[in-house]
């Protein structure tokens, strides 16, 4: 990238000394010296900022192109304000001036968030920064990747939780993926028992692939050795889902985390099977993302990252590679057809995902739809309120996407990011009562509705107080059991009623505005979880047995 002439250059002689010009090439600089006492000249290359400064007879002078580590103190490298007074006498000298780089905010992405609202973004960074430095929350791939996409960083808090997230990986995994790779004598029953159990939980295909992901964004990239094991485990865990497809139809998981499996084996840089790419692409095809005759915007979006890197790294022929080019140009003309009024792609929580198709694919500039989705999610970011949502929609803020993972390199990281300390959540006097609804549709459950009582809760209460305060009041019997995920507790089973694998059932939680029957006929869906949502005195919660 060429360098930009700031200015125009003193004409009177005898003033200062010659300037060296930088000629921004891939990030190194070329120098030479013009006799222009008073040039000043900025490079851009990549996201370091690289400035010349003029010279001074009577200061001792900044003697070479900065880049990328001073030579001198006082002079300004990667857009640290410490500017020499030479360099300030000599701009007001010559009639330029002299642009201070701010290091505090990194400029703008062209697809990221608008310069206004930058600030808030950052601040968001910190929130999920102090929210990751809590030990008591277990560690998220997801949340490091966006960590590691944002614009500034605190490496060492990175770098903290990486570890984290590896101690969790290697004691879920460790044993297992060395007897898979040394399949001989009792290795092999070792491999043998812990696949026997994995298959007893299901695959962890997307959670797998998330970390893969991150191995894949840390700085500095760590050893080869243990990531060829996890390579290998997710390549079975691709496996095992499609033996569910062969069975049942569809993954044992679902098609959001085989493609997710997809992507990251291509993002590092992984062949895998032309069928297994073709399954995911007839599941496009045939629609089979779609679920209820609802929207699967994420899952598109997923699948639609999958083919892009896939097609961009090569790993396929020229035929199957525009087929996949074809289906991802599909994804993103349905976006752009099915985004409402409110400017969200399908729901405000789908909308990063699909947000990042529009970025990797090089068309959200162009795009206004994606300028509308960008305008929604900035006045709706306190809807981002947990780890998990936090890190699904601050890399399309950065105007990132999981593709850029495949380009990541170490260098000059701002290191400025702090941890924001976040406040509880203020009590709410008084009480509130709400209606909670369970339902099961037939043929499981012939009666239809199983649950039908008012729960008095505190004002404020969480969905998950609710469950608990109509687990304590009888006569009813109300019962539920979760489980703990990254992402927060997840409802697993209701009165005794759990999912059931091959049915692809979950228990979906729906809202309606009052307590009455008619409006419970209206009911919308929840897009938080049992943790997080905070119900309003009067609302009707239904938690009714649906499909995936």
């Amino acid at each position: 990238m060429g360098c930009l002439g700031l200015g125009a250059p003193a004409r009177r002689a005898g003033q200062g000394h010659p300037v060296p010009v930088g000629l921004c090439q891939e990030g190194r600089a070329a120098v030479s010296t013009l006799s222009q006492p008073c040039l000043l000249r900025l490079c851009q290359s990549s996201s370091l900022f690289l400035l010349t400064l003029p010279l001074c007879a009577e200061t001792a002078p900044c003697d070479t192109f900065l880049s990328p580590a001073p030579s001198r103190p006082g002079c300004v490298c990667a857009g640290l304000p410490a500017v020499p007074s030479c360099a300030m006498a000599a701009a007001a000298r010559c009639g330029v001036w002299l642009l201070l780089l701010q290091a505090v905010v990194p400029p703008a992405r062209p697809c990221g968030a608008p310069e206004e609202a930058q600030a808030a973004v950052r601040a968001l960074s910190s929130q999920l920064l102090g929210l990751a430095g809590d030990p008591a929350r277990d560690p998220d791939p997801s949340v490091y990747l966006a960590l590691r996409l944002a614009g500034d960083h605190d490496l060492r808090g990175e770098e903290r939780y990486l570890a984290r997230l590896g101690d969790a990986f290697q004691h879920r995994y460790g044993r297992s993926l060395q007897a898979a790779v040394r399949p001989h004598g009792h290795h092999q029953q070792d491999a043998a028992a812990t696949k026997n159990s994995t298959s007893a939980e299901g695959p962890e295909t997307g959670r797998l692939a998330l970390y893969l992901l991150g191995l894949r964004a840390a700085c500095p990239p760590p050893e080869p050795g243990p990531q060829r094991s996890l390579v290998t485990w997710l390549k079975y865990y691709l496996e095992e889902d499609w033996a569910g497809s062969r069975h049942h139809g569809h993954p044992l998981t679902s098609y959001y985390q085989y493609s997710l499996g997809v992507l990251a084996l291509c993002v590092h840089r992984k062949r895998v099977r032309e069928e297994v790419i073709r399954r995911l692409l007839a599941a496009e095809h045939h629609g089979r993302f779609r679920h209820d005759g609802g929207s699967a915007t994420d899952t598109e979006a997923v699948a639609a990252l999958a083919f892009t890197c896939v097609e961009r790294e090569r790993l396929v022929g020229p035929g199957l590679a525009a087929e996949l080019r074809a289906a991802t140009r599909g994804v993103r003309r349905r976006m752009v057809e099915a985004q409402g009024e409110d400017g969200f792609f399908g729901n405000v929580y789908s909308t990063p995902w699909a947000m990042q198709v529009f970025i990797a694919t090089n068309t959200c500039r162009g795009q206004l739809a994606y300028g509308r989705a960008m305008a929604a999610l900035v006045e709706d970011l306190d809807t981002f309120s947990t780890a998990a949502t936090m890190a699904q929609v601050l890399p399309a803020l950065h105007g990132r996407s999981y593709l850029d993972i495949a380009t990541m390199h170490c260098h000059e990281e701002p290191n400025t990011l702090t941890p924001a300390v976040l406040e509880p959540l203020p009590e709410v006097p008084g009480n509130m009562t709400v209606r909670l609804v369970v339902e099961c549709p037939e043929p499981r459950c012939p009666q239809g509705r199983l649950y039908d009582q008012l729960v008095p809760a505190p004002a404020g209460a969480s969905l998950l107080d609710v469950l608990k305060a109509a687990a304590a009041q009888g006569p009813h019997s109300f019962t539920f059991d979760t489980q703990d995920t990254p992402q927060g507790p997840f409802l697993s089973r209701v009165l005794g009623l759990g999912p059931r694998r091959h049915e692809r059932s979950y228990w979906q939680l729906l809202t309606a505005p009052s307590t009455s029957l008619q409006m419970a006929g209206a009911a919308v869906p929840l897009f938080a979880g049992v943790a997080d949502y905070r119900p309003h005195d009067g609302e009707t919660l239904i938690l009714r047995l649906s499909q995936w």
